[in-house]
């Protein structure tokens, strides 16, 4: 798996844009700071708006640390915030950053709708957009960065496969539990796992269980809407759960009901969370998207777009609403099952302090992970 994630590295670095040289400038910059030093042509400010910490804590514990990161080492101004899943505030901030002079604006949109009003004022306004991570159906973004969310899908349906295969589940009912509906990716992800897992129901190898997605990717509810799924179908035998925050969800209510070790249950985003939950036993899988690349990617071409300079990516997404082709990069994500945690902690993503703590101290040993 180390192999793997060091060929995806490889492939990562394949698929980055093609920028044009970048000239000398550098300075000190941070979410309140100014611009870059006299001796050069100071460079735009870049504004990002991230969507939330509730859905997921990859948000402000990777994202925007490896953007400030990269920010911080090329010397451009930046302004990183958060709306915390307010759409109006999502606006708001939008336009503070706009009114501040930012001339890159970077967003992970909470819905397409909202998404596409902010990406409309800032293009309206001069200002080159991106969008990060999830893309702005008919949004009309100059570019986009994320992971191959599809194969993400897949890399799902195919971790439950082999989950139900590992113990031996005959004709298993198979709950979803989906992300946001609002949400391109959850859309992409459920179309990579049910491509997947439809062949299964159609053979008759697989029965179909109850299917929701999430409003807002909201654990709470996720809670809820599993533990009515669970009631409606008590032998339900396998959980498709979108994230490891909703696959979460699901084991707290399996445990409940002493099911949690005997239900597979799957994950996405490798989280702490999601991790010790598959040292547990209670978590069959996870998928590992390498936040550092995706921010390193975004921040290149943002950098670049402040510099003035007009990059290049080396691939395109359809939008399948404006049937617009969007320039975009696109990185490899990697399943994650119990041998392979390991791999996730020595990329870096995670660390063994928080990891490894109290009960998950054995597992952790039992795993590999040094």
């Amino acid at each position: 798996m180390r192999k793997g994630i060091l060929s995806m590295t490889a492939a990562a670095a394949a698929m980055t844009l093609g920028l044009a040289a970048c000239g000398g400038e550098s300075g000190d910059s941070s979410a309140q700071s100014g611009g870059a030093p006299a001796e050069t042509k100071a460079a735009g400010k870049i504004g990002v708006i991230l969507p939330d910490s509730k859905s997921s804590a990859r948000w402000e514990t990777a994202d925007r640390k490896y953007l400030e990161e990269a920010f911080k080492s090329a010397g451009v101004a930046y302004d990183i915030q958060n709306a915390q899943g307010d759409k109006t505030q999502f606006q708001t901030i939008a336009d503070q950053m706009i009114t501040s002079g930012a001339t890159v604006l970077m967003i992970v949109n909470l819905d397409s709708g909202t998404g596409k009003a902010v990406l409309d004022k800032a293009k309206a306004q001069g200002v080159a957009t991106i969008d990060y991570d999830r893309l702005t159906l008919n949004g009309g973004a100059s570019y986009y960065v994320s992971f191959d969310n599809t194969k993400v899908g897949v890399l799902q349906g195919e971790g439950l496969v082999k989950c139900l295969t590992d113990k031996k589940a005959d004709k298993p009912i198979v709950a979803e539990l989906n992300g946001s509906p609002t949400d391109n990716n959850a859309t992409l992800f459920k179309n990579g796992y049910d491509s997947v897992l439809k062949p299964k129901y159609d053979a008759g190898e697989y029965v179909k269980g109850p299917d929701q997605s999430v409003p807002d990717w909201d654990n709470a509810q996720a809670g809820t809407i599993f533990e009515q799924m669970l009631t409606e179908q008590p032998k339900i035998a396998g959980v498709l759960a979108a994230n490891d925050g909703l696959g979460n969800a699901a084991i707290t209510v399996l445990k409940k009901n002493n099911l949690n070790g005997k239900v597979p249950v799957t994950g996405q985003d490798a989280t702490v969370q999601g991790l010790q939950n598959i040292l547990a036993g209670d978590q069959c899988m996870t998928v590992y998207k390498a936040i550092k690349k995706e921010a390193d990617a975004a921040a290149k071409l943002a950098i670049a777009l402040a510099k003035g300079e007009k990059p290049t990516a080396t691939g395109t997404v359809k939008d399948s609403e404006s049937n617009a082709d969007v320039p975009a990069v696109l990185l490899e994500p990697q399943a994650i099952f119990f041998d392979t945690v390991k791999d996730v902690v020595a990329d870096g993503y995670v660390t063994k302090e928080d990891l490894c703590t109290g009960e998950f101290a054995a597992k952790c040993t039992e795993a590999g992970i040094s």
